[in-house]
This record gives structure tokens, sequence and C-alpha cells, in this order.
């Protein structure tokens, strides 16, 4: 479970994430990346779209829940002022959590700036 404290709950910090943040699409998901210059809450903060798109409130449902468990995964690699929004795409309802994680990480890795080592 994605913890509290990194959770988006701002539909303003949703909109500025995906209007002015760096897009990686992936077959499963869109990823959403922009590193915040402002005051804001301290720690990344990740944001989940799961549309009707993606299938019934059970599907979407369960979609939701192995996106919070894959960004999970992620925070560690994250920076302080990063922020993330994940849209699922309909497929995504039939993709395997690892299959979701590997996905989300190769997004994160594209939207890197070239100047950062990765570690």
């Amino acid at each position: 479970m994605l913890p509290a404290r990194y959770r988006m709950t701002r539909s303003t910090e949703f909109g500025i994430t995906v209007s002015r943040g760096v897009r990686a699409v992936q077959p499963d998901l869109v990823v959403h990346a922009l590193r915040s210059e402002g005051d804001g809450e301290p720690g990344p903060r990740i944001g989940l779209v799961v549309s009707k798109a993606v299938g019934t409130a059970v599907q979407r449902h369960r979609v939701a829940r192995r996106l919070r468990h894959v960004a999970r995964t992620v925070l560690d690699e994250l920076d302080p002022a990063d922020r993330v929004v994940i849209r699922a795409l309909p497929s995504s309802r039939h993709a395997i959590s690892a299959r979701l994680e590997q996905e989300l990480r190769t997004a994160l890795r594209r939207m890197r700036p070239k100047n950062e080592v990765a570690g």
C-alpha cells in the first residue's frame, strides 16, 4: 500500500503534473512526471488515474491496488520534489503487477534528466 503522505490528492496538483510534466507512454500505462519547485509537501507525490475505460468498478479497483503497490516500490528512487501521475490504460486490467512495475520503472528511467547519473 502507498503511504498516505505520498499520495497526490488535489486535482490542481494532478492538473499541473499532467499539463507541465514530461510524459512517457508504455503499453499499459501513461506516466507524467514533474519536478516541482514550490514549497509543497515534502517527499515524492504519486497520483493514480484509473478511468471507466479500464473496466468495471471491481476491475478498476484491482488495477488501482496493483498500481499503488507498484508505486510504493519506486518511492526510494524518486526525488522528494518529484510529482508523478500514473494513468492506467484499458489493457492494464489484464497486466500482472510485475509487468506494471517494469513499465513504471522504464517510464521513469526514460524521463530522468540526461545529466542525472543512475544509481
